[in-house]
């Protein structure tokens, strides 16, 4: 098996993305595909979108451009691997197709399409048959010794991936084009997660199911599975909460797309587990969790300490990426109901922000003191719920850049809303 060894150039951490930094406008490329003249509406039933109003026009010019620019000169598909398929691929992703779905424009489909080829062509055929990107760096205990792929990486690059081949799947005006690439994705998709769940990264816990880093990979001299491969049912490192969630939401884009029971079930099994990690803070009226809880003996060292710090993570990022995954599962009729919903607003509108209208400010989840780390981001929206609370979205098109980085998501996911 032929692993390549790879120079990450023009990487960006992770934790950046969090950040929702801006973005500098670059060059334009990809001409749209003008051989569907058709007209797309992801709400035709809606009266009044975002996007029809003026505001929303004025965001999407600028939007498009920074993501064209941006998306043209990066070229992240071309190279990356691991799990910056998900912090540096699927933003972009992402963005093409929300953009689909809040303009109709088929050029977003093309974009996809490119960026989603670019990565598939470079997958690599491992030593039980199926295909990954591997790379140093991305592994349990053993990450720099072997070639490891990422879950949450794929998973988050297949997301926009898989919910793309429903939507062209369930229009027919777009099935006759692109059917077959749609069909060849749910099938990478399908393959994605039986890959992952026979090399023993699911595990059934009390209150639910968790996903588990393996603590092995390929050896990087033989081309062969490391030692831990024989022990794959039983060791391992749970991922984080922000991860859990970003593969719950990858499965339930699965369930969507091809009506098949195991990944909804896969999708409710977690989130039973974080509703089952969610503390009532502030006489109930507020929730509360950690980064990171052990959920297996696999998280255990020897010497019965964890194997990773328990407590709450000072990038109010990674908190807002669980509550993507808490409202996906509300929206879904999975285990969150409304009135977690309400007190998660509570949450975010009534403690974490600071009360002022311009230039809005969030405190830790915690109250506790920012980490020079992330000393702009302690905090943040929660933008899943502004859909559901009109302060929150009074806050958000106040300090919403449409040209940030969070905003090649974000942007056209919110163009795409009904309004009003």
């Amino acid at each position: 098996m032929a692993l390549l060894t790879r120079n990450q150039t023009n990487t960006m951490n992770r934790r950046q993305f969090l950040k929702t930094v801006p973005v500098p406008p670059l060059v334009a490329l990809l001409a749209a595909n003008g051989l569907l003249a058709i007209s797309l509406r992801a709400a035709d039933n809606a009266s009044t979108r975002f996007i029809d109003t003026p505001s929303g026009q004025d965001w999407l010019v600028p939007w498009q451009k920074n993501i064209i620019a941006e998306a043209d000169s990066a070229r992240y598909c071309d190279h990356e691997m691991g799990e910056d398929l998900g912090w540096l691929v699927s933003p972009f992703l992402n963005g093409f197709y929300y953009g689909l779905l809040a303009t109709g424009d088929p050029q977003w489909i093309a974009r996809l399409v490119d960026w989603a080829g670019a990565c598939i062509q470079r997958a690599v055929l491992e030593p039980d048959g199926f295909s990954g990107w591997p790379k140093l760096g991305t592994g349990g205990l053993s990450e720099e010794t072997f070639y490891t792929d990422s879950l949450l990486g794929e998973a988050m690059l297949l997301r926009p991936v898989v919910l793309l081949a429903g939507h062209i799947l369930k229009t027919p005006a777009l099935t006759a084009q692109w059917g077959a690439q749609a069909r060849e994705y749910l099938k990478l998709g399908e393959r994605t997660f039986e890959k992952w769940d026979t090399r023993g990264c699911w595990r059934t816990v009390k209150n639910g199911g968790v996903w588990v880093v393996p603590d092995f990979g390929v050896d990087r001299l033989t081309g062969q599975w490391s030692a831990g491969y024989a022990k794959r049912h039983t060791t391992g490192f749970s991922h984080p909460a922000n991860k859990q969630n970003a593969i719950a939401r990858w499965l339930l884009a699965l369930h969507d797309t091809t009506g098949k029971v195991i990944y909804r079930e896969r999708a409710e099994a977690w989130f039973r587990l974080m509703k089952s990690r969610l503390r009532p803070a502030g006489d109930g009226k507020y929730y509360v969790w950690n980064y990171w809880d052990p959920a297996g003996p696999w998280d255990y060292l020897p010497d019965g300490k964890t194997r990773h710090w328990v407590g709450v993570h000072p990038n109010g990022g990674y908190y807002a990426i669980d509550v993507e995954g808490i409202t996906a599962a509300s929206e879904h009729g999975l285990v969150f109901t409304s009135e977690d919903i309400n007190r998660l607003i509570a949450t975010n509108r009534d403690y974490m922000w600071n009360q002022q209208l311009n230039n809005a400010q969030f405190q830790r989840i915690d109250g506790g003191r920012p980490d020079p780390r992330w000393a702009n981001t302690p905090g943040v929206l929660w933008t899943s719920l502004v859909p559901y609370d009109n302060t929150l979205r009074t806050i958000f098109l106040a300090n919403h850049i449409p040209t940030s980085w969070g905003g090649l998501v974000i942007t056209p996911w919110f163009l795409s809303l009904p309004h009003g």
